[in-house]
């Protein structure tokens, strides 16, 4: 199935079902992401980043880094 095929099926379709197609291609995209992430976590695990945040220890703790990272999210 191409693309065109693909959009001209779901301008077919009333607004409300779009808003499901949009809604199961996030779900599909969540899903890969997740499959993905658990085939990177069975991989050997690295601490390649560790120490990664040190320039930040003079000005922060590290609860106050903890409560950052909340704020960025």
């Amino acid at each position: 199935m191409n693309e065109e095929c693909l959009i001209d099926r779901i301008k077919e379709l009333p607004v409300d079902l779009q808003k499901e197609v949009l809604d199961f291609i996030e779900f599909l995209l969540r899903k890969r992401n997740i499959k993905n992430k658990d085939e990177i976590l069975n991989n050997d695990f690295n601490f390649d980043w560790a120490g990664g945040l040190s320039e930040l220890a003079e000005c922060y703790t590290s609860v106050e880094l903890q409560h950052k990272a909340m704020e960025w999210r």
